[in-house]
């Protein structure tokens, strides 16, 4: 119940405007949120590196309502992906986007637009010499992201796609993905879903993570294994070992701030890790969906709210 109405706030401009103006809840938002700007995330990636660490960068953002806010959240990734590349840290840092951040839900024309504008951003990301990962967000975008992601293909074969191990489509979708050259991260889902299409309890979440990770690892593709649980992580492992992959064959990803002690180990230990580091003013949606991952966080952030009322 906890998690489902956090996932609801998420969505509720009140709240957003109270979270948004307490500065007391501003020390647990920038555990999980690198920073605002460009400038301010440079310094962040750098430090990752200097840990062995890979990173992917999502601007953050979604539900774009105009086209004037899709040319601003191009042009963010554009600029973004220049500073990489001018800064030398391209190579280890590549991109997240969602696609409603750039014009998906614009009406019948979304899913143009939103090609349109993840299309630049590919471009952007060859020329500085990086790739670009599709996130996935609720239920009802996942047949148009895939479609977008094969229209990107055919002039960008390294771009790569997430998909949510709580949705019951997900473990055939991982056996149609697990081809040469695709990149597929696999995380557990972060958004309410319907009984109907996604799996409800906490068991049966981690059952299709791992029939999809035997999918994916089984498959010809690159494996992008999202999680923080440390019982997958070593099923991960196990698989990986099983089907002959090398650490250059699969990747570990983590969240910024989340077990950082863990993703050094795993970098350490030789492996790939990557972090996921969002950036940006529309922090609010992301920073709500991890409360409802880690719900110990929830007392501190009610603390800042009862404070500041």
């Amino acid at each position: 119940m906890l998690r489902t109405g956090l996932l609801a706030a998420s969505r509720s401009p009140q709240l957003r405007h109270l979270v948004e103006h307490t500065p007391l809840a501003q020390p647990l938002v920038t555990r999980f949120v690198a920073g605002t700007r460009v400038d301010e995330v440079l310094p962040a990636i750098a430090a990752l590196r200097g840990d062995g660490l890979a990173v992917t960068l999502d601007h953050l953002g979604e539900d774009t309502g105009d086209r004037a806010a899709v040319e601003t959240t191009v042009a963010a990734y554009e600029s973004l992906l220049a500073a990489l590349a001018e800064a030398g840290l391209a190579a280890s840092a590549e991109v997240s986007v969602k696609l409603s951040a750039v014009g998906q839900f614009l009406g019948d024309d979304g899913e143009r637009i939103a090609l349109d504008g993840a299309q630049r951003i590919c471009q952007a990301a060859d020329a500085a010499g990086t790739t670009v990962t599709l996130d996935m967000e609720d239920h009802t975008t996942t047949d148009s992201t895939l479609r977008v992601l094969d229209e990107l293909r055919a002039d960008f074969g390294w771009v790569g796609v997430a998909v949510q191990a709580y949705l019951r489509r997900t473990e055939a979708d991982c056996v149609a993905l697990a081809t040469a050259g695709s990149r597929v991260r696999l995380c557990k889902g972060a958004y309410a879903e319907p009984a109907s299409v996604a799996y409800q309890s906490r068991d049966e979440v981690d059952r299709s993570y791992v029939r999809c990770l035997r999918a994916l690892m089984a498959g010809s593709g690159y494996p992008m294994i999202a999680t923080h649980d440390p019982r997958l992580i070593s099923i991960a492992g196990s698989l990986a070992a099983t089907h002959g992959r090398s650490a250059a064959d699969h990747e570990y990803q983590m969240l910024h701030g989340v077990r950082p002690d863990e993703q050094r180990r795993l970098a350490a230990a030789g492996a790939t890790m990557r972090v996921y580091v969002p950036y940006g003013h529309d922090w609010y949606g992301y920073f709500m969906r991890r409360l409802a991952e880690r719900p110990a966080n929830v007392g501190f952030f009610l603390r800042s709210l009862a404070t500041r009322s």
